[in-house]
C-alpha cells in the first residue's frame, strides 16, 4: 500500500463547510476509485486540514486517473475552492519493519 499525506490550509471561517463537502464528495469518489481514506484531522487554530489517503498499487498513476475523471471534474460544489495552500507527499508507515 502506498500512502499520501495531504496538508491543506483552509480559508478562515470555511473549515466546517469544507469538511462537510469533502466528506460528501471527495471521500466516496476516492473510495470508488480504490483509494482508502486512512484518517483526517483539522485544526481550527491554524486553519489546517490534514489527511492520509492510501492506494494498493501505483498511487501517482491512480491519482492522475482520479483527477482526470469526468466525475472529479464535475464535482459540484468543489471543496477545493476553500484550499488556500496545499502540500502533498508520499509517505511510508513507520510502524512496520
Amino acid at each position: 500500500m502506498q500512502y499520501q499525506l495531504r496538508d491543506y490550509r483552509i480559508s478562515p471561517e470555511s473549515m466546517a463547510q469544507f469538511i462537510e463537502e469533502w466528506r460528501r464528495h471527495v471521500v466516496p469518489l476516492r473510495e470508488r476509485w480504490g483509494f482508502e481514506v486512512v484518517g483526517a484531522w483539522s485544526s481550527a487554530d491554524t486553519n489546517r486540514f490534514v489527511w492520509v489517503v492510501g492506494f494498493d498499487g501505483d498511487f501517482e498513476e491512480a491519482d492522475r486517473g482520479y483527477y482526470g475523471s469526468a466525475e472529479r471534474k464535475a464535482m459540484t460544489p468543489d471543496p477545493a475552492r476553500f484550499i488556500q495552500e496545499a502540500r502533498k507527499e508520499l509517505v511510508r508507515t513507520a510502524l512496520e519493519a
